[in-house]
């Protein structure tokens, strides 16, 4: 939950949930008092009630009993105030008048004396003699409750009791369950603030824990012991968190100790075909005047140092390219006649070299850019060629596989360990053996062909040694059908060909 100035709240959550807490038991102890008010005020009317109704009913079996003055006296002595209407428009008074109900219980020594019941006046007699009920209401004033019966006589009878004491009774009831529930809120605040702040206290926790790694303790974690509650959720979001940060911390300085050994690296091949540059540069402004043949070999000699820095550049351009993201320029493909043109175009470039190139009868169709691709066979045979030396035989086989198809570089150099096999692809990093400044060769090759790959969707690994004795590399593509679109990762700056 935010303020509306965008940050994000930060009420004490301990206070917020004592409060919410003893808001919540407040409202349920009023709900609670005001429900049992109600129950019981309708419960001690309803009583007041059936005992007008008991007593109308006694009323109207001693009708034609009593005369109408000794029945008044009678209900008047119970604390009633009547008043019965006789069939001939007669009224009797008895008891104490509706106000004084209103004004509280009548005193028992101001009651009339109960008048004994005459011989005969038994329920035989009530039989015999008495009325029916046959109609009554109920209406209740402040502080009385009337009941008026009419009798099938005539007789009308009107009992008014108070409900004085009801309103007290309720009203001291009041007071003592609202003196109980403050007492219960106040035992409830302590209470709750204790269970509270136990409940937080792994929040405390992850405080200290948050401090403790902003103050360099990397390696520390929360490590809950159960992951399926709120606490242990946050607490495992936050080790993972954690675990997140730690490892792009290490994966940044990995990467800028990679960064600028791949910028030593590259500032020191370069540095070669520039000093090689600069000195017959030196060396045909010095003499000037020395004989053509020797002016011939440094100006050849600038060219080809030349020649070599521009290529050294095209291809930190083209790494720099892979790592952003190559467009490739896919389309069907037969690669059977696409690789014997790329091999004839190989065999005119390196003629001391022995190429042999096995191919399937039946057409390979692949959905590739063939112009990187040949850039990739061209790379893989220019290191074997490097490593058999000028004379070797470089083997290139293509097969078609239900996954794709996969394409073989074979030579008869000295081969890869196998510890190096991975390391071949780093940049600007060759094997100790192979590591000769005249090929050329300035470790980018193997590098670049791998993004390649991986920009088609497809993998170039080194394998085991190949029946010609020396190093294999393997190149396999994704099938026509199972062709996307796949942005090639970050290649780590480092190293690679031999």
């Amino acid at each position: 939950m935010r303020a509306p100035d965008g940050r994000l709240r930060t009420t004490s959550l301990r206070l917020r949930t004592v409060v919410a807490i003893l808001v919540l038991l407040a409202v349920l102890l009023t709900g609670l008092v005001v429900a049992v008010e109600a129950v019981l005020g309708v419960r001690l009317r309803a009583q007041v009630e059936d005992r007008l109704r008991d007593r109308a009913s006694a009323a109207a079996a001693l009708v034609g009993v009593l005369d109408a003055d000794d029945l008044a006296d009678r209900l008047s002595a119970q604390g009633l105030s009547v008043r019965i209407v006789q069939p001939d428009g007669a009224a009797v008074e008895a008891g104490p008048t509706p106000a004084q109900l209103r004004a509280g219980p009548p005193d028992p020594k101001a009651l009339p004396a109960p008048v004994p019941a005459e011989e005969g006046s038994s329920a035989a007699g009530s039989t015999a003699f008495g009325a029916r009920i046959t109609s009554s209401s109920v209406h209740e004033d402040d502080g009385v409750l009337t009941l008026r019966s009419d009798l099938d006589d005539g007789t009308r009878i009107t009992l008014t009791a108070g409900t004085r004491d009801v309103q007290e009774t309720l009203a001291q009831l009041g007071w003592v369950m609202g003196g109980a529930s403050a007492a219960f809120l106040g035992v409830a605040v302590v209470g709750v603030v204790v269970v509270v702040r136990r409940t937080l206290r792994p929040l405390d926790e992850v405080t200290a824990a948050a401090r403790s790694i902003a103050g360099g303790d990397r390696g520390r974690r929360l490590r809950p012991a159960r992951t399926d509650t709120e606490i242990g959720r946050v607490a495992t979001a936050f080790d993972e968190m954690l675990d997140a940060v730690e490892g792009a911390e290490a994966q940044a300085v990995a990467a800028e100790e990679r960064v600028r050994a791949f910028l030593s690296d590259a500032a020191h091949e370069l540095r070669t075909p520039v000093a090689g540059v600069r000195a017959a540069a030196d060396t045909l402004v010095r003499n000037g005047d020395d004989d053509p043949t020797t002016r011939e070999v440094l100006a050849v000699h600038v060219v080809r140092q030349a020649d070599r820095a521009a290529r050294l550049v095209d291809d930190m351009l083209t790494m720099a390219r892979l790592d952003r993201g190559i467009d490739l320029e896919r389309r069907p493909t037969d690669l059977v006649p696409w690789l014997d043109t790329e091999v004839d175009r190989l065999r005119l470039r390196l003629p001391l070299t022995t190429i042999r190139v096995e191919t399937p009868d039946t057409s390979v169709e692949a959905d590739v850019d063939p112009d990187r691709l040949a850039q990739v066979v061209g790379n893989l045979v220019d290191n074997a060629a490097r490593a058999t030396g000028p004379e070797g035989t470089v083997r290139i086989g293509l097969t078609d596989t239900v996954d794709g198809p996969v394409l073989t570089v074979e030579d008869d150099g000295p081969g890869i360990a196998s510890v190096d096999r991975e390391r071949v692809f780093d940049r600007l990093v060759r094997l100790e053996d192979a590591r000769d400044a005249r090929s050329g060769g300035a470790g980018l090759g193997l590098p670049i062909a791998r993004g390649i790959a991986v920009a088609h969707g497809g993998t170039l690994a080194c394998g085991e040694a190949g029946d010609l004795g020396g190093a294999v590399f393997v190149l396999r593509l994704p099938s026509s059908a199972h062709v996307h679109a796949v942005a090639p990762p970050p290649l780590v700056p480092g190293a690679s060909a031999r």
